[in-house]
């Protein structure tokens, strides 16, 4: 948290810090918008900081900061929309953007800035992965909303492959992290990794990264976020043809939402994933609602809640 702090506005800096010294407050983002005053929430509840607002001249200044003052040295990141700073922690930018071929090219006059806090937590998974393992981790699908903890709950199940356990050894585990948002790497050593037994492919396209992997790393296990192209489903079926076992995420709320997508779709049909892990964010983040098997019976329910 420091290192965020540190990098923002002093006025801006002082004012956050300051409301967190005087509210408990499990902060989540930092928003900043240009002529505007300084939102932070925790993913529940908005708070704004009124004090100082958000200057063009300090958006400018933010940018050349979070940089390093060498925005062509982040041309990739600047047009993926986001920069990833020390700590994990990852900056969304928004504004005008330039279009090249029908493609992004470039982000100016960058007007908003979302900081998202790294808060890594690990033991998310333990109480469930009894429904997860038997003599090794099935193929598992983690479904849920924007903020419902599947990113958390991923990183969790990357380290306890990559651990030594009372039944087995630690699993050769890769992970193809397009959007550095798993590992938070920085200068492509992983931030948010605890085993040693981890090799990560920072920013790479989850399907090409994935074949890198196989050829290259013999993994026994692969780790990747947010699944849905038709891309992403070729490359998924290579992997299982390969006989390595697979972990990713998905935006969705249930079995049945995700099945409307044609890709996911795809890959359902054919039962690659032997587990369903279903987030909600309704009551706290990472709350598992349910666990389904390959044919969508429930293994597990917290609550009412179909699959």
């Amino acid at each position: 948290m420091e290192s965020v702090l540190n990098i923002l506005p002093k006025q801006i800096g002082q004012q956050v810090r300051q409301f967190l010294e005087q509210n408990p407050f499990d902060l989540q983002e930092i928003r900043l918008r240009v002529n505007q005053p300084i939102e932070i929430n925790n993913g529940k509840q908005v708070k704004w900081l009124t004090a100082t607002y958000f200057s063009p001249e300090d958006a400018q200044r933010f940018l050349n900061k979070i940089s390093d003052f060498s925005l062509y040295r982040l041309e990739e990141e600047l047009r993926n929309g986001y920069i990833t700073i020390q700590g994990g922690h990852r900056i969304g930018i928004a504004g005008a953007v330039i279009i090249e071929n029908k493609r992004v090219k470039a982000v100016h006059h960058v007007s908003s800035f979302n900081i998202r806090i790294a808060n890594p937590q690990f033991g998310v998974a333990k109480p469930y992965l009894s429904y997860l393992v038997d003599h090794t981790i099935f193929n598992t699908l983690i479904i849920g909303p924007p903020q419902a903890g599947k990113t958390t709950f991923l990183r969790d199940l990357a380290n306890y492959c990559a651990s030594n356990t009372s039944d087995r050894l630690a699993l050769k585990t890769a992970i193809v992290d397009e959007r550095s948002e798993i590992c938070g790497s920085i200068n492509g050593i992983p931030q948010h990794l605890l085993s040693p037994r981890i090799d990560v492919l920072d920013r790479c396209p989850k399907g090409e990264g994935m074949m890198m992997l196989i050829r290259s790393m013999s993994p026994e296990v692969i780790i990747v976020d947010e699944i849905g192209s038709e891309q992403d489903a070729e490359a998924i079926d290579e992997v299982i043809h390969a006989g390595v076992q697979l972990i990713s995420t998905v935006h969705g709320r249930s079995l049945a939402d995700i099945n409307k997508r044609p890709a996911i779709q795809t890959i359902l049909e054919k039962k690659i994933f032997q587990r369903f892990v279903i987030l909600s964010n309704k009551e706290v983040t990472g709350e598992v609602v349910e666990i389904c098997d390959e044919n969508g019976q429930s293994l597990y329910r917290k609550r009412e809640f179909i699959c």
